[in-house]
């Protein structure tokens, strides 16, 4: 899923998305007297882009008010980090000046506290400051060839470089202020994956519901079974240019554990399908923030499972945001359960990868103990 990125200026929440719900998707096969009749699956727009929610649905309950106590959450959380919105605390705070306090909200202050974690954990490769360069580079949802070839000048880079600067952004109880003119916040990258995490808590929290699987733009929350009676499973998909939900390879399967506590939470960044080769080399249109420069030889796309799906959003973006080695190796470091599609070894860089065969997975340690999980 990213690009989005968080880093995308064409759509500030949108990432293209590498998941699949096997168990309401292949599995769809299955007879219907092998699924339970009790599940509902509610679907609407948010954040610029779609949401599907599947849930076993209480004896008794009102299926009404659960999609009212959805949709209420999804307003707030988009009346309080949503860019688009001129009224929204986040574009409120990004019109401030510097030393200039803003209210924030429970949920804005969970966002900051996450993407504080992952900045400091990655070095700054996550940083929600980082639209200036974005908009220096010229990149929003496409990327084309002529800005590498007439790239911003060092003295453009760096300008918009001082801009990027989140330890300017300082939280104080329940208000924040900027330090420096001109710096702004951008959650994109970690926005969606705590919508999921919202909606799993109403589902939990205030229906008592237990089974059920969460999705927005591709990240998603899962918990105990689906309608088969089996533990959810998400498919991983080749980052084929052009692959749709109808025409996709799946590269790996993600199965929830049932001795993790019945729930998983799970992210997908992307470069792929934002990207193009240029003298040789294969650019994103990610920005490091560290550098200022476009990436060049990330990930094409990078799964994470974290403790959160807000977590796991965040750090799926910082894993993309570096070279496909350090990132490896960070994830390594951290402990992060990450899965790594990249170009299989004897696939020439320029060339169109346009089958699974010119893909291969890499997984760190904590990742292939979740996926060899027997008791799941």
């Amino acid at each position: 899923m990213t690009n989005l990125t968080a880093f995308s200026s064409a759509n500030k929440f949108i990432k293209p998305a590498f998941l699949s719900v096997i168990a309401i998707g292949s599995v769809l096969s299955i007879s219907a007297c092998q699924q339970k009749t009790d599940y509902n699956n509610l679907s609407g727009e948010t954040m610029g882009t779609s949401y599907h929610i599947s849930y076993q649905l209480p004896k008794g309950a009102d299926e009404s008010a659960i999609q009212a106590a959805i949709d209420k959450r999804l307003q707030d959380i988009n009346d309080s980090m949503s860019t688009y919105q001129a009224d929204s605390t986040i574009s409120k705070f990004n019109q401030l000046g510097k030393d200039t306090p803003i209210a924030i909200d429970a949920d804005f202050s969970h966002v900051l506290e996450a993407s504080k974690q992952v900045y400091e954990l990655s070095g700054g490769a996550f940083d929600p400051t980082v639209m200036p360069l974005i908009e220096t580079w010229g990149f929003g949802s496409t990327m084309t060839v002529e800005r590498l070839q007439s790239p911003p000048t060092a003295l453009e880079i760096a300008q918009a470089k001082a801009l990027v600067d989140f330890k300017s952004v300082i939280q104080k109880e329940q208000s924040i202020y900027k330090t420096k003119d001109g710096v702004e916040l951008d959650f994109s990258a970690v926005a969606k994956g705590y919508g999921v995490d919202v909606i799993a808590d109403v589902l939990r929290d205030n229906y008592q519901i237990r089974n059920y699987m969460v999705e927005i733009g591709g990240e998603v929350a899962t918990s105990g079974v689906s309608a088969q009676q089996q533990p959810w499973q998400i498919a991983i998909d080749a980052p084929i240019e052009g692959s749709t939900v109808s025409a996709r390879q799946t590269m790996a399967v993600i199965r929830q554990p049932i001795n993790n506590g019945s729930t998983m939470s799970l992210a997908t960044s992307g470069n792929y399908r934002n990207s193009v080769v240029f003298d040789g080399k294969h650019y994103s249109h990610t920005i490091d923030p560290t550098t200022g420069e476009p990436i060049v030889g990330g990930a094409p796309s990078v799964t994470v499972a974290a403790e959160t799906v807000a977590l796991a959003d965040a750090w799926a973006t910082a894993l993309t945001a570096m070279p496909y080695e350090k990132a490896l190796a960070t994830a390594k470091e951290h402990n992060i359960a990450a899965l790594f599609v990249i170009l299989a070894d004897n696939v020439n860089l320029g060339a169109a990868a346009d089958s699974i065969d010119d893909w291969q997975v890499v997984e760190t340690p904590t990742m292939k103990a979740l996926r060899a999980d027997k008791k799941s």
